[in-house]
């Protein structure tokens, strides 16, 4: 084989080289879409509503509770303390007040628990029980008399 046709089989641009470049083109693709919707999966903290069509037809009745809770004007400071225990701090109801929460961790990991709090003082709660570290997201129930208020509170 001459020296100038050596050259030219060496620098050409064959079929195996596309077929290489194709192959890990779309290995790329499929193992990031892999990744991805691993991440996604393990990450899933569940539905909002079972049924949407079901949560629709409540859609007015919620949004006139939420006014009238809104025009109560009560307020609600949440302070976890060194033991793990919740306290809060209530401005706006007076005496005769009931307080639940549920806490439930935003991405699943750890399962839904219910938390009784007991009456410290005038307008101050504590917790019963720990509440383990990490993310949670708190709902807050109170209730006196006939009227309710509710509260979503992230904690750290």
């Amino acid at each position: 084989m001459t020296q100038q046709k050596q050259e030219r089989v060496r620098g050409q641009f064959t079929g195996w080289h596309i077929f290489a470049i194709l192959v890990v083109f779309f290995g790329v693709v499929v193992g990031v879409n892999v990744l991805m919707a691993r991440f996604a999966l393990s990450t899933f903290g569940g539905v909002t509503v079972e049924n949407s069509y079901v949560a629709s037809q409540h859609f007015n009745r919620w949004l006139d509770e939420a006014a009238k809770e809104k025009a109560l004007g009560w307020s609600a400071d949440v302070v976890r303390r060194e033991d793990g225990r919740l306290e809060i701090t209530l401005s706006g109801p007076g005496d005769g007040v009931v307080v639940t929460a549920e806490a439930w961790h935003p991405l699943g990991r750890e399962a839904d628990r219910m938390v009784a709090f007991d009456l410290a003082s005038a307008g101050h709660f504590v917790s019963r029980e720990a509440l383990p570290a990490g993310r949670w997201t708190l709902r807050l129930k109170v209730e006196q008399g006939g009227d309710m208020w509710r509260e979503e509170v992230a904690l750290q």
